[in-house]
Parts: structure tokens; C-alpha cells; sequence
């Protein structure tokens, strides 16, 4: 490195070891704090490699991008001593390595190695193996990582051979593109290990990387972090024998501060800028949009057409002598116009093909929301309201002003929404069809009961102070608003040393993420193997054995509709269960067939015995006895119910509109 070089260059330095929020109870850090802190120490890029997964890319990218920062895409993969097949513990515990995405094909590769380390690897944590380095290594900058890494460990047993060997192998598939990682951390036992590192990594050529164990953005920070170590190893800060970290130094030190540690090493601090500079990713957000290709009949055309076939054989179904009828016509033509335009043929026929597929297994379904104002979904027999004769908007389902997928819900019964979901991977292939994540956060009353126990703080005191947090659904309270609205609370905590460090620290920690889950309904279908587009992730726990889903994105909803995949809500539920065990009873004892087109439900002022019956279900909502009746049981919409005892069909679709919090303030 020339002189002048040095000196132009002198103080630059990138993170490119940090835990967010997203190693699950390990890392404290949110994404935007991370971004924002790099930032404001005036660092151009900066790196996530969290533990075993690649949950929090999107939130760290889009972070980055907000804050002005290039964001390296990374992941801290465990590495499996022999095989990743292999689930023996004797084989010992799995080595850290970092692994950096250098381009698009890096990226690409990490997204399948997240992805193999959860469904093939997995055994106490998500694994990969050499054998796997080989296959996807390209694009990838590799660094040894912590203590905890391969080389490292071998060095610090003394088995330095052994090290050169597994230099040798990383050397030869990583050229150019291997580093030895150094940190400074309170780890004397480690000091001469890290010695020998620095001695290794010259006498074989190896670049060495500064780095810091980031698992919180500032210092200050390092006590709640403690605290959230013993939630989640389920200990107290009292037991000691409980995982902690060395001291306060995992935060993200400034430029300045690892200069003053590694400034008599000046390449390892200038390595960080290089690989920054080599690492450029760049992350396709909707559109495009990855639907897959509906397989059309031979000799029905393209999607576009086969789908106005469809709708065409509809309009004659659901309209007979009024199929023609202009005003009906100029609407089909112009949804099917809107359809085409925006690319969603495939779409529509898509989830027409899965109505079909439960009509003929004879498992009933509904669909609710605005897609019922569509009058191809009418026509497809995908919804069974008619949006003319109900003056339903198709803009409020699909609008060229505002690009979003389209989102067709449908509701299955409970017993009967697995066999549909099977039905979809035998469609379009298992490895195009998965479940979709979701995190649950700490809110603030569970960040006060989680930090009360790690701080071993009598349980009823805990929960005495827990409970003076408003619980207001739909509106969490945090505890800094509880503490200005709650008078006890705010004297409790002036009041009571002890109380203070329980709701200062669960401040801290409220709102971080606390485990992974399974949304209820949401169903991913891609054209392409779900893996070119997101990192998969096994079942989470809690899922059934017998799902049919094997898998789940490591991304949430709103971030997988955001890169343009086709979700499908199939929602279980157990009222059309009910309903439809209900209908058979009454076929069984009174030979009456019924199913959700023939249950009456509007008035008949024409035949006075008709309507009387239809009438006996105005009179028993009128009584508010809804219990079990979807959407009106809550015991606000049974006193509205009452209040305003509804006559007929229109009269339940106001209340329903009406009741929602804006209306109801209005």
C-alpha cells in the first residue's frame, strides 16, 4: 500500500460482523438503528451476517438504502464439522464462517445455502458443510469468523497443521476472496490464538480482516443485552453459569476506536473497504411480478384468451338471458382489459383452477373481501355475490392507479384447507409452493413479564406492574405512553429503584423480535423454484405434523408481496366446518339439500311463507344470540344488533361496513 494511499484512506473502516434483532434473541439491534448508526460515524457501507439465517436482509437493504449506506448482504453460517446429513452429537458442535454475497451470483448462492442449511441441515441449528461451500461458493467472500470459527478453533487446540490444511482448502476455492478475520474482544484465553492467526495468515498469504462482534448498535446498550441473552437461554442474571458475553465491547465502535486497536495492522482495518467496495448487490423489488404460467388447455389460446372463454361461458351461467345485456358486457370487458393490462391472466385462472379443484372434491369454500366486486371472479364461480345486483366496485379490488397483486381470500374449511394446499404443490411442484413466515415481537407487557424473570424480580410484582399497562386492542401502548398516562405506573417507577431497571429495560427490548412462526393462511406460488427468489426455512414450531407445506419462507408477508410473489390466503376455517356438518344433519333428518348457494338468507315479499322463515333469522339477530356466527359475535356487534335489529340482507352489510374504527368515530 503506497504511503499516500494510507494516508487518504487512514481512519476508513466497514463493519462486516453485525447481529441484528433477527439472531433471534442474540442480536438487540434494529436494522434501521444499525443503518442510521453506521451512518452517522460517516461508514459507506456496512455488512448483516446474522446467525444461520437471512431473515432481516430485506428490512437491513431497504434500511441501508434509506440511510445512504451500501448494505453488504451476509449471513454467519454454521458449519458442520463433517456432514450437514450427519446428526450425531459427537460429531461436536457446528464452526461459525462468514460468508459475504459479493454479487448476484454470491446473493443467489446465499439465498440456496440459508435455504439447504434449514431443510437438509438442520440439527440444533440451520447447517451447511463443505460439500455445499464447493457447490455455491462462487460470489462468496468468506471470512473465518469469531472465536467460535473452524480455523480459529484449531489454532487456539494448537492443531496449527491441521489450520494450514483447512487454509489450504478455502484458498483454493475462495482465490482471492478469503480472509482471516481478526477481533478484539475481553477473551485473554484467545489473545495469543489471535497472535498465531495474525503469523499464520502471513505465512501463507491470506489477507486479514478487522471486524467487531456487533450484537448492539450503541455501548449503552450492553446491560438490556445481557438481559436479553438470559431470556433467551431461559436463565436468570443471578446464575452463574449462564451464557454472557465478555464484557460491553459487542456495539458498533466507531472508525476511530478500531484504528486504536488495529492501527499497528493498518491492511486488516483497509481489507474492510476493499471487499465493501467488491460487494455490490442489488435487490428486484415488484414488478416484475412471479406468477406462475397457468398450464392452458391445448387449443384454448393464451391465458388472456382461455380466460375470457371462461368468463364468456360464465356471464351465459350466471346472467341466461341477460348474458348480453350491454351494461354487462362493456363491464367484463372492461375488468378483463384492466386484468390483461396489469398481467394478471394467470392470476385469476390460477385461482379459479383451485375453486375448481374443491368443487370437484366437493369441499365447500367462500371468498370475502372486495374481490367479491369483480365480475369475472362472478363469472369464473370463483365469488358468489353478484357485483351488479350488490353495486360492487371492481376499483376497490383491482385499480391500475395503485400496482398491487391482486388478493382473492379464501376461506376452507378447517378439516378440508390441507388436502387443497396438497393439491396446489401437486400443481405447480413442491418447490414452488410454501408456507410464509411471521415474527412475533416483544410488546410491552410481555417485555416486562420476559425481563422481570432474567432480572429474578418476585413473579406477582412483575405482574402487578405488567397489568398497569393499558391493553387496548388494536392499539399497542408502549411503556413510555403508559408511563405518562398511568399516574401508579409513573410512581412506581420514581418510587422503586428496581422497578425503574425493570421498565428502562424492557423499553429496550420492547418491540424486538422474539421467535419466528407460520402465518395462519398465506400460501406462496412461484414460477420458478422459490429458492432463485427468497431463502427458504423448515416448519417453524407449532406446525402441525401433517402439514402439507414442508417449508416457509424465512421473509414475512408484506416483504415477499413487496418482491412480487403471488400469495394466496387459504384460510381455515371452522364456521364453514360447522355449516357444512350443520347441512348434512338437516338433508339426514328432514331431506332438504342445502350448501352455500341455497341457505335463504334474503326476504321474499312475494311468498308470505318463505319470507316468514327468512324472517325467523332477522328476529334471532335482533336478539344479539350471535354467539358462533362469523362476524357478528363480538359483544360490540351483538348490543348493535340489538340496537338496531336489522330486517333484511342489506341492513348485515351495513353493519359490517359501518363498524370499523373510522366509521364508528365519524
Amino acid at each position: 500500500i503506497r504511503h499516500q494511499d494510507m494516508g487518504e484512506r487512514m481512519r476508513d473502516f466497514v463493519h462486516l460482523h453485525n447481529h441484528t434483532e433477527y439472531s433471534l434473541l442474540d442480536g438487540l439491534s434494529k436494522c434501521s438503528a444499525l443503518a442510521a448508526r453506521a451512518a452517522e460515524l460517516g461508514m459507506h457501507a456496512l455488512a448483516i451476517t446474522d446467525h444461520g439465517v437471512m431473515y432481516g436482509v430485506i428490512d437491513f437493504y431497504k434500511a441501508c438504502k434509506s440511510a445512504g449506506v451500501k448494505p453488504i448482504i451476509g449471513m454467519e453460517a454454521y458449519v458442520a464439522p463433517t456432514s450437514r446429513l450427519d446428526r450425531t452429537r459427537e460429531n461436536g458442535t457446528a464452526y461459525h464462517l462468514i460468508l459475504l454475497a459479493q454479487d448476484q451470483t454470491g446473493y443467489q448462492n446465499l439465498l440456496k445455502l440459508a435455504s439447504k442449511a434449514q431443510l437438509e441441515g438442520f440439527y440444533y441449528k440451520p447447517r451447511i458443510d463443505k460439500e455445499l461451500l464447493e457447490i455455491h461458493g462462487e460470489g462468496l467472500i468468506v471470512l473465518t469468523a469469531c472465536v467460535k470459527g473452524e480455523i480459529p478453533q484449531l489454532v487456539h487446540q494448537g492443531r496449527e497443521e491441521r489450520a494450514r490444511q483447512v487454509v489450504r482448502w478455502f484458498q483454493e476455492r475462495f482465490p482471492g476472496r478469503f480472509y482471516i478475520e481478526l477481533q478484539s474482544h475481553a477473551l485473554p484465553e484467545y489473545d495469543e490464538t489471535y497472535r498465531k492467526l495474525i503469523r499464520l495468515a502471513r505465512e501463507m498469504d491470506v489477507p486479514l480482516v478487522a471486524t467487531n462482534d456487533t450484537h448492539y448498535t450503541r455501548r449503552e446498550q450492553a446491560e438490556a443485552h445481557d438481559v436479553l441473552l438470559c431470556i433467551g437461554t431461559n436463565k436468570t442474571v443471578n446464575d452463574p453459569s449462564r451464557m454472557r458475553m465478555s464484557d460491553d465491547s459487542y456495539y458498533m465502535r466507531t472508525p476511530d476506536e478500531m484504528w486504536a486497536l488495529y492501527g499497528d495492522i493498518p491492511e486488516a482495518l483497509l481489507n474492510t473497504v476493499k471487499i465493501a467496495d467488491q460487494c455490490n448487490v442489488e435487490i428486484q423489488f415488484a414488478p416484475p411480478y412471479h406468477l406462475p404460467q397457468f398450464p392452458v388447455p391445448e387449443g384454448m389460446g393464451t391465458s388472456q384468451q382461455y380466460l375470457r372463454r371462461l368468463c364468456e361461458r360464465g356471464m351465459q351461467w350466471r346472467y341466461g338471458a341477460d348474458h348480453d345485456k350491454p351494461s354487462y358486457i362493456e363491464r367484463l370487458n372492461y375488468e378483463l382489459g384492466i386484468i390483461h393490462d396489469m398481467g394478471f391472466d394467470d392470476y385469476f385462472l390460477i385461482v379459479w383452477d383451485l375453486c375448481q379443484a374443491a368443487r370437484k372434491r366437493d369441499i365447500w369454500w367462500n371468498v370475502r373481501g372486495s374481490g367479491a366486486g369483480s365480475v369475472v371472479a362472478y363469472t369464473l364461480g370463483i365469488t358468489t355475490v353478484d357485483p351488479f345486483r350488490n353495486r360492487l366496485m371492481f376499483e376497490r379490488f383491482l385499480n391500475p392507479a395503485r400496482i398491487t397483486m391482486p388478493d382473492i381470500d379464501l376461506d376452507f374449511p378447517d378439516d378440508k384447507r390441507a388436502e387443497l394446499i396438497a393439491y396446489t404443490k401437486e400443481r405447480y411442484g413442491a418447490d414452488r409452493v410454501s408456507a410464509i413466515i411471521t415474527f412475533g415481537t416483544l410488546g410491552a407487557r410481555a417485555a416486562i413479564r420476559d425481563v422481570g424473570r432474567a432480572l429474578d424480580i418476585p413473579l406477582n410484582e412483575v405482574d402487578k406492574v405488567a397489568r398497569m399497562v393499558p391493553n387496548v386492542p388494536g392499539k399497542p401502548v408502549t411503556i413510555a405512553q403508559a408511563l405518562e398516562a398511568v399516574p401508579e405506573l409513573r410512581e412506581e417507577y420514581e418510587a422503586t429503584p428496581y422497578i425503574r431497571k425493570l421498565l428502562d429495560t424492557a423499553a429496550e427490548l420492547e418491540g424486538v423480535t422474539r421467535h419466528a412462526s407460520t402465518h395462519a393462511a398465506g400460501i406462496l406460488i412461484s414460477d420458478q423454484p422459490l429458492v432463485n427468489y427468497l431463502p427458504l426455512h423448515r416448519p417453524t414450531k407449532g406446525d402441525s405434523e401433517d402439514s402439507p407445506v414442508d417449508r416457509v419462507s424465512q421473509w414475512p408477508m408484506e416483504i415477499v408481496e413487496a418482491l412480487g410473489m403471488l400469495k394466496i390466503d387459504f384460510l381455515g376455517l371452522r364456521t364453514l366446518t360447522h355449516m357444512r356438518k350443520t347441512c348434512e344433519l338437516i338433508e339426514h333428518e328432514h331431506g332438504k339439500k342445502l350448501n352455500l348457494e341455497l341457505i335463504p338468507y334474503e326476504r321474499v315479499p312475494d311468498d308470505p311463507e318463505k319470507d316468514a322463515e327468512v324472517r325467523k333469522l332477522y328476529d334471532l339477530l335482533a336478539t344479539g344470540e350471535t354467539t358462533g356466527v362469523f362476524q357478528v359475535e363480538g359483544a360490540g356487534m351483538r348490543r348493535t344488533l340489538r340496537d338496531l335489529r336489522p330486517e333484511q340482507f342489506q341492513h348485515i352489510i351495513a353493519v359490517l361496513a359501518l363498524y370499523r374504527p373510522g366509521p364508528m368515530e365519524n
